[in-house]
Order: structure tokens, then sequence, then C-alpha cells
């Protein structure tokens, strides 16, 4: 498409009087996209499988702008694009995946490759790509003859198939971006090996058992392009292996990174069956567990490692890994029910509680973060934190699991900005800056361009680029959070008010350079937390806010700090790589004063500051938001006995005078109080 003709038609369409009270175009508020008919242009809801109201685009269709994209960037250049040169277990001499009876990386090389891999696509970085390549060859090598490929884990008498997962989503991926046949092949040989196992003998480990969902999800996505009977068979089949997420009191497990990851299993089971408890029941579990564990800002719940009765204080944390698997299944949730509140709660994770988790320059990474957070040291603080071991600081060679999986938090995120429709449309449900490729009704394809430095601003703008006249519906999530949103089309506001917590479908012919311009006003809300002794946390539209804490950054020796199952390359330098410890350089234990309730937020001042030029708004030194609002210092609350923060306080503490306090985004807050005191 020439830039030109582009730039021409903008300008033209600039003064276009073209809007959604022309005859022709339809505009309404719908609760959920319409899925009567199949996408004619995207693999979809073969028969038997119910049709997903929601279709992701194949890697590559979407390419961020923006602050997503400079995330993506620094994840490029710091831990993520440099673990190969780091971790023992990406060594490739002695690797499981590279050579047949290797020891090394059968879980954390596909781990790494799930977001490297998406990474190195949507980027278009030919070195990425190569070493890429090097992971998936190997892959390719080692199929066997029977059906089975990669490394061979035997547990006590029985095949553990939990890498093998993973790997499945890594070609996944690449089959999407290269169309290479050898990965169908691959997959249907491996899947007809499973079939021959006796149940008795398949999904019996721990993790595979409890994250079955991701067998049966790969499986799925197998049909849908080959259509072969058996695979509803083996779909049957994992379900009745995989642990049961449809129980409605308890869980099969309070790993924090099962739950995140397990859950959205039933769901996955409902797109065969049609049987509406499944898709209840994974409602139900991301529930149950926020229920007991979640009464804290940021979306996530306080398990640490494992979830224990007693420990539910907005000191408990979760793990970098618990993060981006609960985003990911929100993903997938949203694409399944197109059920708005999914994309809020994959927002809510992503702009709250994920971005503390990492170094502001993507150089390391923390185990556990939590909303209240006020030290970040190598410490060892059990039992306060279930884990034992130096689990809050911010260290590259720590540890397995969240060191290699948290790559694909960002990459996957940044690929459901977009989505294609059951009735040949597109949606925007998850908003950031990006442009993406789209085939649309008709077999058109188009490109969308999106502008927007939301969630720290409220305006989004999108454009349509298109060679010729089209029509489709094109979806707009209207968050339950704003009041008064404005939709325009062509600077001419659409004939339907924006409902909040519903979508704003416009059916229309678009013609190129269409501008759809959007607007949700953000306003202060607070949320109280009565199981957690009345404590309030406040919130500006999606973002949460947290205490701005001074941040004294230590750096120390990672050789020295690093968690017990730790493991680096012998030439990898530390002096390249230190852990940061992170300390309070400031008084933490304050309260919030809002002597009228909710009606004082009124009184809290909004200070905007200019956009950070690098595009990293996740920090304090760069966060274009800042707020200053009344507190009050709360004497007995303090640092427990270990120098962990404390317990939230009695809601009758005695507390101080009142000062004035700054809050800031709590993505940008590495130390932070998120949970408040309340006090009037």
């Amino acid at each position: 498409m020439k830039s030109s003709r582009i730039f021409f038609a903008a300008l033209v369409c600039a003064g276009c009087v073209i809007s959604c009270t022309d005859p022709g175009c339809e505009v309404s508020s719908v609760d959920r996209p319409d899925t009567d008919g199949r996408n004619v242009s995207y693999v979809s809801g073969r028969e038997p499988l119910l049709p997903q109201s929601f279709i992701k685009l194949p890697v590559g269709s979407v390419r961020p702008e923006g602050w997503v994209r400079r995330y993506l960037e620094l994840q490029r250049d710091g831990l993520t694009g440099h673990l190969g040169e780091i971790s023992k277990w990406l060594d490739k001499e002695d690797n499981a995946w590279l050579v047949p009876g290797g020891s090394m990386g059968w879980e954390e090389v596909p781990y790494w490759l799930k977001g490297y891999g998406d990474m190195a696509y949507i980027l278009g970085d030919e070195n990425m790509i190569a070493e890429t390549m090097v992971w998936i060859e190997g892959v390719f090598g080692s199929r066997r003859d029977d059906g089975f490929f990669g490394p061979v884990n035997i547990r006590n008498g029985r095949p553990e198939l939990w890498g093998q997962m993973i790997m499945l989503w890594c070609l996944q991926s690449y089959y999407e971006y290269s169309g290479d046949s050898r990965v169908i092949d691959l997959m249907t040989d491996f899947f007809r090996w499973e079939m021959t196992l006796p149940d008795e003998m398949f999904l019996e480990d721990y993790w595979e058992r409890c994250r079955g969902g991701d067998n049966l999800l790969s499986v799925l996505w197998l049909y849908e392009r080959t259509g072969e009977d058996f695979l509803l068979d083996l779909a049957e089949k994992i379900h009745r292996n995989t642990a049961d997420w449809d129980r409605t009191g308890t869980l099969p497990d309070w790993h924090n990174v099962n739950i995140a990851e397990g859950f959205r299993e039933p769901a996955q089971y409902y797109l065969l069956t049609g049987d509406s408890t499944k898709l209840a029941a994974s409602y139900n579990v991301h529930s149950l567990v926020r229920r007991a564990f979640g009464q804290v800002p940021g979306g996530m719940f306080g398990a640490d490692e494992n979830a224990r009765m007693g420990y539910i204080d907005p000191r408990q944390g979760v793990e970098t890994c618990g993060m981006v698997e609960q985003m990911a299944s929100d993903e997938i949730m949203l694409r399944i029910t197109g059920d708005p509140f999914w994309a809020e709660h994959c927002e809510e994770v992503a702009f709250n509680s994920y971005p503390a988790a990492v170094m502001p320059d993507f150089r390391a990474l923390r185990y556990i973060t939590c909303p209240n957070h006020t030290i970040s040291d190598a410490k060892d603080y059990h039992p306060a934190i279930e884990n034992r071991g130096p689990y809050l600081a911010m260290n590259p060679f720590s540890s397995r699991c969240c060191q290699h999986n948290h790559a694909f938090g960002w990459p996957y995120f940044a690929e459901n900005l977009i989505l294609a429709t059951q009735d040949n449309g597109v949606a925007a449900a998850i908003y950031s800056a990006c442009t993406a490729n789209v085939i649309v009704a008709d077999g058109k394809e188009i490109v969308l361009r999106e502008e927007t430095r939301y969630p720290f601003e409220e305006d989004i703008l999108f454009t349509v680029e298109t060679f010729e006249d089209v029509r489709f519906p094109f979806y707009l999530r209207i968050p339950s959070w704003t009041e008064n949103a404005s939709v325009k089309v062509n600077g001419k506001s659409v004939g339907a008010v924006p409902e909040s917590g519903k979508y704003l479908k416009i059916d229309r012919v678009w013609q190129d350079g269409d501008r759809i311009s959007v607007t949700f006003p953000m306003s202060l809300t607070m949320k109280r937390w009565q199981v957690n002794r009345g404590s309030v946390s406040v919130n500006y539209g999606p973002l949460t806010l947290s205490l701005k804490i001074v941040e004294k950054y230590v750096e120390r020796n990672s050789t020295e700090t690093v968690i017990f199952d730790a493991g680096w390359q012998e030439d990898a330098d530390p002096a390249q790589w230190p852990t940061t410890e992170i300390y309070p350089a400031g008084a933490w234990n304050y309260a919030l004063s809002l002597p009228e309730g909710e009606s004082s937020l009124a009184d809290i001042e909004i200070i905007r500051k200019e956009w950070p030029e690098d595009d990293f708004p996740f920090s304090l030194d760069s966060v274009p938001l800042e707020f200053v609002a009344t507190g009050r210092k709360v004497p007995v609350w303090g640092p427990d006995p270990t120098g962990l923060c404390g317990v939230l306080p009695p809601e009758d503490a005695e507390v101080g005078e009142r000062e004035a306090i700054t809050l800031v985004p709590m993505g940008a807050a590495r130390l932070r109080i998120s949970a408040f005191p309340y006090s009037e």
C-alpha cells in the first residue's frame, strides 16, 4: 500500500461528513460479538467445536507500537534476549532439545522459547528468528518413528510430557508465522502416540496433570486445521486425566501458577461439549481463589508459591510466572467467551501487577511480587513468605521457572490487541498502540492502526487503510469503569450511546482513511477490602495507585544471591548481570485519609507530566501521572521482626496528623503500598 496514497486519502477524509447516522450504518451496544456465522478467512469453529467469540490473528499480524513495543525492545536487549548466554538450562552443549540424551533444559527451553520466538516474529528480528530456528530444527530432529519427540523423562515408570506440552505452543506460533507443514505432521504423529498410552500412564506427573489444559488447547488447535476425528477422542482423554478443576468449593491444587494456568481447562473442554457447567467451572475457580486469597489490588492473589489459609494479607505475593500465565488465560477466556470481564482482568494484571516484577531495564526479575511490597532484598522471609530462600530480590539468574517463563507475557499481550470475529469483522478488546493486518469480509485485507497512550491517557484513535471500500463490523470494548464514553467516526458522534461493560458494534462500509476516535473518561474510584481489615485501594480508570516510596537500589553479586535451583553458564559475567536489592528510603506506613469516604477522592490532585521520551512509563522517574493525596502515619504499622512489611494494622489503630502523600500507578512502583489502612 503506497504511503502517498494513504496520506492523500487521510487528508480528504479529514473533511468527510460521513457518519454512522447515515443510511446503511448500523451501530449498537452488544454483550458479546455475533457468533452465528463462521469467519471465512481464519481457522475457527470446525464442527463439532463451538465457535469462539474472537479469533487470534496469526503471530506477526499485530505489531505493537508505543510503550508495548518499547517493552519488547527492552526484553530483547535485556534478560529475555540474552538468556541464551546466561542460563545453564539454555546451554546448547548438553541440551535435551538438541542432543540425544542431553540432561539440560527439558522444561526451561520451551518456557523461554514460547516468548522469545513470538517476540522474534513480532519484531521481525532476523537474528532472533535465526536463534529460534536452531531450537525449532532441534525439535524436528528429535522426532521418533513412533511419533514421540523431544527429551525422554520417565517418572515412576511413566512418560512425563510437560516439556512437550509447552513446546507444542512454540510450534503452533512457528506454524502461524511460517506455514511449515512439518508442524502439522509432528503434532499429528505425537497426538497419535498419546492415544496409545493407557490412562494410567497418561498425565500422571504433577505439573502435566495440573496443566493438562495446555495439551487440550493444542489438540483443539490442530483439529481446527485438520479435522481428524481421533483428536476429539484425545481431547476427551485429556480432560478425564487432567486435575479436576470442576470442583465447586475447593481446588485440586493451590500452587499459584497451576491455578492461573489450569482454571481455564473446563472452558476449553466446553468448546467440544457445549456443556455450560464446564464454562461455569472456570469462572468459579477464578472467583473462588480470589474470594479467599485475592482480596487485594492488582488482579492477582496472595499465594506466594502455594496459597495457605491465614496468609491473605496484601504483603503476600505471587510468582512472576503466575502473572504471565494469568494474562494468557485471560486472553484465552476472552477469545472463548467474548466476555469483556476477561479483557479488563488481563489489563488489570498487565498494567498493575506485572510491570513491577521486573527491573525497568528488563535485566533482572524477582520471583515474588506483592501488592504491599516495602523491601526487595535477598533475605529469606519464610514463613511470612511461603518460599524458603531469596525470593524478593531482582536477580537475572533466578530461578528455573520465572527466569525463562516470563518471556511470553508481553508478546502474547501484543498478539491479542486486535482480534478477528466470526462475522468477518475486527475487534479491539484490549487496548494499546499497534498496527494490524486483518482480513475482513469477502477476503479483503485492511490495515488497522491504533494510536494511544492508554492506560495513561483517555483517547484512542483508529485509522482504517484499505484499497477499496469494504463493509465489516468493528467491535470496541467499552470499559465498565468509564462513564460517558465517546466514539466518533470521522469526527461525528455515532448514533448509539456506548454502554459501559459492553461492546459498541459499528457495522458500516469503511473507506480508506476512515478514523474512529474513542475517549474513555477516567476518574478516581475507591475499592474497600473488608476481609483485609477494611483496607482501601484507589483506581484511576484501569490503573491502581500505590504510595510513591523513594527506592534505593543496591547492586550485589548475582551468583551469591540466587535461589537454590538457579544455574548459569560458566562464562556468564555476574558483573554484567547484577542482582538489585531495593530498599525504602522514606516512610511507607501511611493510612489513606478520606474523611468523607469516596467523595473525598475529589480532593486528590492529578498531576500530568511529560510523556517519557523513551516511551517507557513504568518507573518512578518516567511515570507520566502522579496523584497528591492525604495520608496519616500509622505508628504501630511497620516491618515485622524479620524486616518484611508487616500485616495491615487493626482498623482502630492510632494515626498521626494529616500530611500530603504522593501516589503513582502501581505498575511503576517496585516498592509500594497499594492496599492502605483507611482513616477519616
